[in-house]
């Protein structure tokens, strides 16, 4: 027997009114987030390489944690190498906040739903999470609509991605644990300001620079210190002293001459080890000796 045709759940009032509702509520029980769309840079469509991400820009919406007893996976979990959090939480947007938010927001986004690889940032706990998989028929079809994205997500690990959003405390994260060079310099700038690119031609006759991005200049002992180097031509080089450097892309650009601004010392530096999720249990942990020659061992066999 046919449905009563009377009763028809595809009105479109009836629809609106219910993402309306769902709109409403999600920013009553949700949280305000930062949804970072991810750049995909030099894309190795062939051998399928790892593909280094950029993150220009950020977007704030509300969505609403979907874990009420705290976050899923697998939690802390300890093993022989230290401690590593597999943190994992579902997070619900509207569609249509979604599409206003970021989609017609940012020209750069082509795609009508979130896309695996983009990040939420959690000002609540201070983390960024990456979408691994977007649900889309969750609830399935109640008024024959679907109104909501479901975002599961993982904790996200910093490894030497660009972050340029505007966020502050996003941003941060970037200076923090990114690999630096840092330059020691001649003499005080005051026009060297995070953002800014530094350039040093290695060779004029082949044009040949180096380029890092500016995160931090220090004023007390002319350091420069700079993330995302990398050579004109692709292959591993350095920074060379006694050379000038250019410093672009901010509201002052300037180029500094030889006799004036020069770099007398190089020095790099590895912080994404800071980064590590075992950095508490391996600077201090009661409840194994270190003594021994294998403490996750058995003791009759050391």
């Amino acid at each position: 027997m046919a449905r009563n045709i009377y009763f028809s759940e595809s009105l479109r009032s009836e629809q609106n009114l219910y993402e309306d509702i769902v709109i409403e509520s999600l920013k009553i029980y949700g949280q305000n987030v930062f949804y970072l769309p991810r750049d995909i840079v030099n894309e190795d469509t062939i051998l399928g390489d790892d593909i280094p991400s950029r993150f220009n820009s950020s977007y704030m919406l509300e969505m609403y944690i979907e874990n009420a007893e705290g976050f899923d996976g697998e939690g802390d979990l300890f093993t022989k190498f230290g401690v590593e959090i597999r943190d994992e939480a579902t997070f619900v947007v509207s569609r249509r906040r979604w599409s206003a938010a970021v989609k017609q927001m940012d020209a750069e986004v082509t795609s009508v739903r979130p896309l695996e690889g983009d990040l939420i940032y959690l000002p609540m706990t201070k983390k960024l999470f990456q979408i691994t998989m977007v649900e889309h028929e969750q609830p399935f079809y109640q008024l024959q609509n679907l109104p909501v994205f479901k975002l599961r997500c993982t904790l996200f690990e910093y490894n030497d991605e660009d972050l340029d959003t505007g966020v502050t405390d996003i941003d941060k994260i970037e200076k923090d644990y990114g690999y630096t060079y840092i330059l020691t310099l001649n003499r005080n700038s005051n026009y060297i300001e995070p953002g800014h690119k530094a350039t040093m031609i290695l060779d004029s006759a082949t044009s040949l620079t180096m380029t890092g991005e500016v995160t931090q200049f220090s004023d007390s002992d002319d350091k420069l210190h700079l993330v995302h180097v990398g050579a004109s031509d692709g292959t591993y080089r350095n920074f060379l002293t006694n050379r000038t450097i250019t410093i672009s892309g901010g509201s002052t650009p300037r180029l500094v001459a030889d006799s004036d601004f020069t770099v007398s010392a190089i020095t790099e530096e590895n912080s994404i080890s800071e980064n590590e999720q075992n950095d508490l249990f391996s600077s201090g942990s009661s409840f194994l000796d270190f003594s021994e020659n294998n403490p996750f061992g058995d003791t009759e066999n050391q």
